[in-house]
């Protein structure tokens, strides 16, 4: 690697990763007293990574076991977490149930893969910890009935800084994966949750939903259109991903809000709004404004100090041509009504369009 090349980023393990070595060490534990030094699990695509124990503990009649979570090089909130896994053996003919301990949620709202009253643990690591039970209660010869109870220390104020309590999963996190690992700066765990945030909208018999760049656009727009909480979609960046989704899952209405300078973004022809992936341009800006000034500006602010009002008006509409040209049809026909609200840092709507 030479000196201009980009580090190469180190991935990490998902919950679901952990909580399912932390299961077969804790199985271990149960049916020969011992626990193993580390544990190494089969993942969906093959890999087979080897995990530390973090925390050992028995008791009458069950075994727990902690990992440490990795979350490798990517800025995840649980990068750190303990996940832990507590075996005991089940009702006879039960099969694998989970429950949620310490610091993990359980899902209270329809619209989720989970259904409500359940332990937030999502398919795919409900496979993986159910396959390893199978597997290791037949290497043992045990009876494949086991309650795993999940739990994750400090837990429910981690989950404080995700979508958690807007999807109706409380108490704390959920036990997440499709294939164990993480990829750093991939932003699938985000465009996951905006999806399953349109999918308890749905649920909930939601007609109207907001998809918002941020707090202080949120904010706005959930108070100009009385929205409840759960009808507010955190897009950030991901604009394009928001719409691709309620495209083909679709409600009635759709409000997308942000700021002047990511709506300009989206009104010029993006629509993944992150700085590192697009960008102003303001010689467009000044044509569509007529404003030669314009086209000297170096920031969305810059522009608008110039312009005024007139300017993100603009912009909102521009935005929503552009959203109704590709998305203003569902897959299945049905019509869907979009409009744009552009917001100022103090919360102030300074554009709109639509009805």
């Amino acid at each position: 690697m030479s000196e201009r090349d980009p580090p190469k980023l180190r991935r990490g393990w998902t919950t679901g990763a952990c909580a399912t070595a932390a299961t077969e060490a804790a199985l271990a534990a149960l049916w020969t007293g011992a626990f193993p030094d580390s544990v190494t699990i089969t993942l969906p695509r093959g890999e087979t990574p080897t995990f530390a124990l973090s925390h050992k503990a028995v008791g009458a009649g069950w075994a727990e076991a902690g990992i440490v979570k990795d979350a490798g090089d990517d800025p995840d909130v649980t990068h750190g977490a303990e996940i832990r896994a507590r075996v005991a053996p089940g009702a006879p003919g039960a099969g694998t149930t989970f429950r949620a301990g310490e610091g993990v949620g359980i899902v209270t709202m329809p619209g989720l893969p989970i259904p409500p009253g359940e332990a937030a643990v999502n398919p795919v690591p409900r496979k993986m910890m159910s396959d390893i039970v199978a597997a290791t209660a037949a290497r043992h010869g045990q009876p494949p009935d086991i309650e795993i109870t999940l739990s994750i220390p400090g837990g429910a104020e981690i989950a404080q800084r995700t979508w958690n309590p807007r999807l109706g999963i409380v108490g704390g996190l959920s036990i997440l994966g499709t294939t164990g690992i993480v990829r750093p700066f991939s932003c699938a765990a985000w465009i996951a949750s905006i999806h399953r945030g349109v999918d308890v909208a749905r649920a909930a018999g939601l007609t109207h939903v907001a998809g918002t760049t941020g707090a202080t656009s949120e904010a706005a727009i959930r108070t100009h259109h009385g929205l409840p909480e759960h009808a507010m979609l955190d897009m950030g960046d991901f604009a394009g991903g928001t719409l691709k989704y309620l495209h083909t899952h679709p409600v009635a209405r759709v409000t997308i809000g942000g700021g002047l300078g990511k709506l300009t973004k989206l009104a010029q022809g993006a629509w993944d709004l992150h700085s590192a992936r697009s960008g102003l341009d303001f010689a467009a800006l000044a044509a569509m404004l007529n404003d030669r000034r314009l086209a000297e500006c170096r920031t969305a602010l810059e522009a608008y100090q110039l312009a005024g009002p007139p300017l993100a008006q603009a912009v909102a509409e521009a935005a929503l041509a552009r959203i109704r040209d590709r998305f203003g049809k569902a897959a299945d026909g049905s019509a869907i009504a979009h409009d744009v609200i552009v917001v100022d840092r103090a919360g102030q709507i300074i554009g709109r369009a639509g009805p």
